[in-house]
């Protein structure tokens, strides 16, 4: 209990401001990618089981209301990743199929990380949801090469 009354310690000075701030960009686009990038991947998931794409889908395996997917999906279909057709259901375009296939790989490669660490598969895919969208290139290798490597 006493643990808890004490302040932590870092254990490094502080990083010069330009550096430390790039992290804080880096997580700030992250955060803000994060959303397209979830949705373009379940868009893409929707269709590769067979069925369309359609918003009352969206809405409910997202966990948010039609509208919200209505709002999305216009921002999706501006910036070109997905397009829509009256009484029917959304579809990737190329760019919108490439952001859903890296969001796919990088999901993968921390949820079989976190596997490989352990982590039960429940968790596991719960966690990787939000650490593929903000793990770097260099990070993904390394989990890469962790999970090759001979113990």
């Amino acid at each position: 209990m006493a643990l808890r009354n004490r302040p932590v310690r870092r254990e490094k000075p502080l990083p010069d401001a330009e550096i430390h701030s790039e992290g804080f960009r880096q997580t700030r686009e992250a955060r803000r990618s994060a959303l397209v990038e979830d949705y373009v991947e379940l868009i893409a998931d929707l269709i590769e089981d067979g069925n369309e794409a359609r918003q009352v889908d969206i809405a409910a395996r997202l966990g948010v209301a039609q509208p919200t997917v209505a709002k999305m999906l216009t921002r999706l279909c501006a910036d070109g990743l997905v397009s829509r057709k009256p009484y029917r259901g959304v579809f990737l375009t190329d760019a919108g199929r490439k952001v859903a296939e890296e969001s796919r790989i990088r999901h993968q490669t921390v949820e079989a990380f976190l596997r490989s660490l352990g982590v039960s598969a429940e968790t596991a895919r719960i966690d990787a949801e939000g650490i593929e969208h903000h793990v770097s290139a260099e990070t993904l290798d390394a989990f890469r090469r962790a999970m090759t490597s001979p113990r």
